[in-house]
């Protein structure tokens, strides 16, 4: 009999939620980076095995939002809690529960959705540290498990497979067996080059940055693709661009080369840079980026 289940990960920004997305599919489908707020979409992973189906939500950080973007990330991760069979909340071995996962405990225990949490990075952390962050967050809450991990390096992931396949029921799968991820190719492709100004860019600046891919062509072994940068200052165009056009023709080698490992073919990638003032404080350009303030089923 099929089975099937959806199950958010949540957490603070920076915490390791998509990286632990990427090591339990064992592909690359969400991108990391070591600036929080990484994450602007939920993200759909699909993990099917044998008879059973896991759907996997990976959910923006959880902060305070400052902009419009940072609301609709916002309420993206609140949907996804009240969509979910269950939730991975997940927080760093070694540090006591912060005010973001008290919210969060807060909002499972209301919802009376089970919940794993998984203790990120023990690789960066000790035993007697990290059996204090488990005491600490036990008396908050009583979780269905307790699982330390090391994402970045595969540590445990299939503890925490193996503690998700309690919550799925019996029903026909939502996806056919041989996806990883809902996303479109355009939208993988926009993801891909946004990594990038997020590794190469510092301070604000790649938060300011939204990428649309206007051209999408499959032509005979090869894929053209013309991506356009916005961001919110002409001085900031500077910065991507580089001196004598360096810094973009570095982001523009490396994600493509990223692309075609993703979609097993030669790459053509095309990269335009253009100003779109406050763009993250205005719904329409909101929209038209692919973040719609009205929507959060992605």
């Amino acid at each position: 009999m099929k089975r099937t289940g959806f199950i958010s990960i949540i957490g603070r920004p920076n915490v390791g939620k998509s990286t632990l997305l990427n090591a339990i599919l064992g592909e690359k489908v969400a991108i990391v980076s070591s600036k929080p707020q990484t994450t602007r979409n939920r993200i759909k992973g699909i993990h099917t095995v044998g008879d059973d189906q896991y759907v996997f939500l990976d959910t923006p950080g959880v902060h305070s939002p400052r902009t419009k973007l940072g609301s609709y990330m916002m309420k993206s991760v609140r949907s996804s809690v009240g969509a979910s069979d269950a939730i991975i909340l997940i927080a760093e071995a070694g540090h006591s529960p912060g005010e973001i996962e008290k919210g969060l405990i807060d909002k499972i225990k209301k919802e009376a959705i089970p919940c794993v949490l998984v203790l990120n990075k023990i690789d960066l952390t000790n035993r007697e540290r990290l059996a204090q962050t488990i005491t600490e967050y036990s008396a908050l809450y009583d979780f269905d498990a307790y699982v330390p991990v090391s994402a970045a390096k595969g540590k445990n992931v299939d503890i925490v497979l193996e503690e998700c396949s309690k919550f799925l029921y019996e029903s026909d799968w939502m996806f056919p067996d041989d996806i990883v991820t809902d996303q479109t190719e355009r939208q993988i492709a926009s993801e891909i080059i946004r990594e990038k100004l997020l590794r190469f860019l510092s301070d604000e600046i790649p938060h300011g940055t939204a990428v649309v891919i206007e051209e999408f062509k499959e032509e005979e072994g090869k894929i053209n693709i013309r991506g356009e940068i916005f961001c919110e200052k002409a001085s900031h165009k500077g910065i991507i661009l580089g001196k004598g056009g360096a810094m973009i023709k570095k982001i523009g080698t490396l994600a493509r080369e990223d692309m075609e490992t993703f979609f097993g073919t030669r790459v053509y990638l095309d990269l335009w840079v253009k100003v779109k003032e406050k763009w993250r404080d205005n719904s329409f350009n909101l929209g038209d980026f692919g973040y719609d303030p009205k929507k959060t089923d992605m």
